[in-house]
C-alpha cells in the first residue's frame, strides 16, 4: 500500500486544528474553487462553530503526489473520549498540534498519551507561531518533556516538527523563514508516516465509528486489516460477546474528500464505510465467512448519567417552538440512537417523558442544544448518576478526575474535591501548575465545572473518566441557597425587581414576561422563597410615573444550558425553547408544592 496513509490529527480545543485540515483539503487538490476560503469546512454542524470544538470525529482524504491521505479528525474534548480511543485503531500516525503560545494542554495529554501506547509515531506541527509573544522554541522543548513524561520510546522521541500558521496557510521547517503554502507539511507525511501495515490472513475489519443515512440505515466505518473486500461478499459479524451472524456486504465506499465514493474493491489498509450489515456494534468485527477470526474488542464507556426529558407544560408552551408533542420527541430521541453510541433511552410510566442516559452533562446538553436549534421545546429533569445493585448492595459509578491548576490554589481544589466524597491519589507540581488525580462519585462532578473556574480564575483544566462502580459513598451535600420563585404570571416590573434586590441574585431582565411558579433568582438564604415581580409603584399626585427611572440593579445572571442543567434542584425542570431557557418548578402552585413536600416528610 505505497500509495497510502493514514493519520489522525490531536490538539487541544481551539488550537488550530480544523482550520490545519480545511488548509490540508485546499491543498491536497481539493476545493481549489471553494466559494468561502475562510469558513470552516471540517465543523459542519453549528454548534461546533460557535464553541469552536469538535464534537463527531470525522474522515476525510485527499491525493497529494499520487498518494491518498486519509484524515481522521478527532475531537479534543475530554467529554468525547470515547471518540478519540475508537478512531486512533484507524491510524498510522498522528499530527500533535501545539500553540506556539500555550503550548502542549493537559487535554493535549490524554489523546496523546493514548497515541504513544498504540505505538504510533507522532509529527509535532507547532502552529500559531504568528502570535504576539508566542515562544516556539520553549514550546518545542515543553513538547519534548511531555512526551517523555508519557514513556515515549527513544523512535518517538525523535519526532520531525514544522512551524507556521494555519490561519495563513504554511508551514515551514524555521518558524522565522514563513512559505506561501504547507507542502513542507505534507511531504512529511509521506517521508515519516509508514504505509499500513498489512497482514496476511483471511478477512478482517473492527468496526470503528459510525455513519447514518436515512435511505440505507446506520453505516459502519472501519479500517481493513487485512485481506480484500467487495459489494456482494457474504461476512461473518463477531459480535462483542463472541457470538456470530452471517450477513453481506451491500454497498461500499471509500472516503475521497468530504464525501465518500462508491468502489468496487477495498485492499487492506484503508479505510472504508460499509452498507448492508445489520445489527452491528462499534467494536465488533467483520470476518472471513468460513474461518471468522476477531479482533480484540474495543471498550465503550458506558453511561453514567440520565436526564429527564418530558414535554413543555408550561405556560409559555407551543409559543417558540415548532415541535412539541411527545411524539416528536420520541421520533427525534429514535434517529440520535442511530448515530449517538453512548446514548440510550427509555420510556418513562408517564408516557410523556423519557429517561435519556449519556456519558456526561456536556454529552447530553450537546444534543438538547442541538433539538433546541431544530424547533424542539421540552423540559429536562435535573441530571442523576446511574445507581446499580450488585450482589444486594447498592453501587454507583466512580470516576478519574484529573485538575491541572496554578498550585497556589490547588488546596482551594483538594477541599472542594473531598468535601463532595473524593479521594486524592496523587499531587504533581511542575512548573507553577499541579496535576491532581482523584477518585470521585459522577455525582460529586455534577457543578463543579463552573467552581473550579470560578476560584482558579479560568485557568483550571478538568478531565474524568469513567473508572468502575463502587459502593454508595453517602449523602453529597446540593445547593444550600433556595430559590427566588415567581408568584404571578405577567412582566417583571422594574421597581419590584429593584425592592427584591437584597432578597438574592436574579436570573430574569427587567420587563421579561414570566409565569407563577418559575425560578426567577437564587434566594440569599436557604429554602425557597415566593415573590410578587409584577407589582407597579403606586401612583400619587405627588411623584410622577418616571421619576425613578434611574434605578441602579445588578445584571441578572445568565445560565448556559450546561450551566442551567447543573444548577437546577431535585424539584425543579429547565424548559428548553428554540428562544429561551428557563427554569421553573415541577410543579408550579404553591399548595400543589406544600402538599408534595408534606407528602414527602409523611412517607419519610
Amino acid at each position: 500500500m505505497s500509495g497510502l496513509r493514514n493519520i489522525a490529527i490531536i490538539a487541544h480545543v481551539d488550537h488550530g486544528k480544523t482550520t490545519l485540515v480545511d488548509n490540508m483539503l485546499h491543498a491536497g487538490s481539493l476545493f481549489k474553487d471553494h466559494e468561502n476560503p475562510g469558513e470552516l469546512i471540517m465543523d459542519s454542524n453549528d454548534l461546533e462553530r460557535e464553541r469552536g470544538i469538535t464534537i463527531l470525529s470525522k474522515n476525510v482524504s485527499i491525493n497529494y503526489k499520487g498518494t491518498k491521505i486519509n484524515i481522521i479528525d478527532t475531537p479534543g474534548h475530554s467529554d468525547f473520549g470515547g471518540e478519540v480511543e475508537r478512531v486512533l485503531n484507524m491510524a498510522d500516525g498522528v499530527i500533535l498540534l501545539v500553540d506556539a503560545f500555550e503550548g502542549p494542554m493537559p487535554q493535549t495529554r490524554f489523546v496523546l498519551q493514548k497515541a504513544l501506547e498504540i505505538g504510533l509515531k507522532p509529527i509535532v506541527v507547532i502552529n500559531k507561531v504568528d502570535k504576539e509573544n508566542c515562544t516556539p522554541e520553549e514550546v518545542h522543548e515543553k513538547v519534548f518533556d511531555l512526551m517523555f513524561a508519557l514513556d515515549a520510546d527513544e523512535e518517538q522521541l525523535e519526532f520531525p516538527t514544522a512551524y507556521g500558521s494555519a490561519k495563513h496557510g504554511w508551514m515551514a521547517e524555521d518558524w522565522t523563514t514563513p512559505t506561501d503554502n504547507i507542502h513542507y507539511l505534507l511531504d512529511m507525511i509521506l517521508e515519516y508516516v509508514p504505509e499500513p501495515k498489512v497482514e496476511e490472513g483471511t478477512l478482517q475489519l473492527q468496526i470503528t465509528s459510525l455513519d447514518y443515512s436515512k435511505y440505507t440505515g446506520r453505516i459502519a466505518v472501519g479500517r481493513l486489516n487485512r485481506g480484500t473486500l467487495k459489494p456482494g461478499t457474504r461476512v461473518s459479524l463477531v459480535k462483542r460477546d463472541g457470538s456470530i451472524v452471517k450477513s453481506q456486504v451491500k454497498g461500499l465506499y471509500a472516503f475521497e474528500g468530504l464525501g465518500k465514493k462508491e468502489v468496487d474493491v477495498i485492499h487492506a489498509g484503508d479505510i472504508c464505510a460499509i452498507t448492508g450489515i445489520e445489527g452491528f456494534d462499534i467494536g465488533d468485527t467483520i470476518a472471513d465467512l468460513e474461518v471468522p477470526e476477531a479482533l480484540p474488542a474495543i471498550t465503550i464507556d458506558e453511561p453514567t448519567m440520565s436526564m429527564t426529558f418530558t414535554i413543555n407544560d408550561s405556560p409559555f408552551f407551543g409559543l417558540e417552538g415548532k415541535y412539541v408533542t411527545s411524539r416528536h420527541i420520541k421520533d427525534r430521541l429514535d434517529a440520535e440512537l442511530e448515530r449517538n453510541l453512548a446514548l440510550r433511552v427509555e420510556p418513562t410510566d408517564k408516557g410523556d417523558s423519557f429517561k435519556v442516559y449519556g456519558r456526561g452533562v456536556l454529552h447530553l446538553a450537546v444534543l438538547i442544544e442541538t433539538m433546541r436549534r431544530e424547533g424542539y421545546e421540552l423540559q429536562i429533569g435535573q441530571p442523576q448518576v446511574i445507581m446499580k445493585q450488585i450482589d444486594g448492595v447498592v453501587h454507583e459509578p466512580v470516576e478519574e478526575l484529573n485538575i491541572d491548576m496554578p498550585e497556589d490554589i490547588a488546596g482551594k481544589a483538594v477541599e472542594m474535591v473531598t468535601r463532595v466524597k473524593g479521594i486524592l491519589l496523587s499531587m504533581e507540581p511542575k512548573a507553577g501548575r499541579t496535576k491532581m488525580v482523584f477518585e470521585i462519585p459522577s455525582r460529586g462532578i455534577i457543578g463543579m465545572r463552573n467552581q473550579l473556574l470560578t476560584i482558579s480564575a479560568g485557568e483550571a483544566i478538568m478531565t474524568h473518566r469513567f473508572k468502575e462502580f463502587q459502593p454508595y459513598k453517602g449523602e453529597i451535600p446540593g445547593r444550600i441557597n433556595g430559590s427566588l420563585i415567581s408568584m404571578e404570571q405577567g412582566k417583571a416590573i422594574p421597581y419590584s425587581i429593584n425592592n427584591l434586590q437584597d432578597r438574592g441574585k436574579f436570573f430574569i431582565h427587567p420587563n421579561q414576561e414570566i409565569y407563577e411558579g418559575q425560578v426567577v433568582g437564587e434566594n440569599s438564604r436557604q429554602g425557597d422563597l415566593v415573590i410578587n415581580l409584577t407589582k407597579t409603584k403606586k401612583l400619587t399626585n405627588m411623584r410622577s410615573a418616571g421619576a425613578d427611572d434611574k434605578l441602579k440593579m445588578a445584571p441578572p445572571i445568565v445560565f448556559t444550558l450546561e450551566e442551567a442543567l447543573e444548577y437546577i434542584q431535585e424539584d425543579e425542570y429547565v424548559e428548553v425553547t428554540p428562544e429561551s431557557i428557563r427554569l421553573r418548578k415541577t410543579l408550579l402552585k404553591e399548595h400543589e408544592r406544600k402538599r408534595a413536600k408534606n407528602a414527602k416528610l409523611a412517607n419519610a
